[in-house]
């Protein structure tokens, strides 16, 4: 009976003067992603992904955005960020809160698809939520440094000032395909979550 796992979060320091190549080379953009859509490229599956309130979305916020592009989440009021989804036709796949201890954010992903959760960048100051739908090709190409929304679907979201990246903790939900990611905060009062 599938149930609800922790996920690694794992923490890739990030600095500037990195020799890695960037994980989000190949912008995604609008025109691109509606021809990806539109295509044979995407099975029922992406589009679910990326369909509108999804995390995974470029449209999430109303406008297009990169999702690869880390955006500071936290800083937004959730009810009136998610005000036009709640009140259109569309449905929000995503909540998030805060409390006195930590930022809790929470996400469908359609098809139950595995994924990952890395913190990363300048000052650990990054979430890194990918998955892959696809297998990555033979010659061990990272997907996520080209056409990366062919192969699977990323969110970046920027920690606030007060998070306490080491602690970051996330969850999948294998039965309803649901993310869950917690991130305390600095001198937050932790508490337990009852069943």
């Amino acid at each position: 009976m599938p149930g609800r796992r922790a996920i690694e979060v794992r923490l890739q320091p990030g600095a500037a003067g990195d020799a890695a190549a960037p994980k989000w080379r190949m912008s995604l953009l609008e025109n691109t992603f509606a021809g990806f859509l539109q295509g044979a490229g995407a099975d029922a599956a992406a589009r679910a992904v990326f369909a509108e309130g999804s995390l995974f979305s470029p449209f999430l916020f109303g406008k297009f955005f990169d999702p690869a592009d880390a955006f500071p989440l936290w800083e937004f009021d959730p009810e009136v960020l998610l005000a036009a989804l709640r009140r259109g036709a569309a449905r929000t796949t995503v909540d998030w809160a805060e409390t006195d201890a930590e930022y809790y954010l929470r996400a469908d992903i359609p098809g139950g698809r595995r994924c990952d959760v890395e913190v990363s960048g300048d000052a650990m100051k990054v979430i890194d939520i990918s998955g892959l739908w696809r297998a990555p090709p033979a010659d061990g190409w990272d997907w996520r440094a080209g056409r990366w929304w062919e192969h699977g679907f990323v969110r970046r979201v920027e920690l606030p000032e007060d998070a306490e990246w080491r602690k970051v903790e996330a969850y999948f939900d294998d039965g309803d395909g649901s993310l869950e990611i917690k991130v305390p905060k600095t001198g937050g009062v932790a508490h337990q979550a009852t069943a």
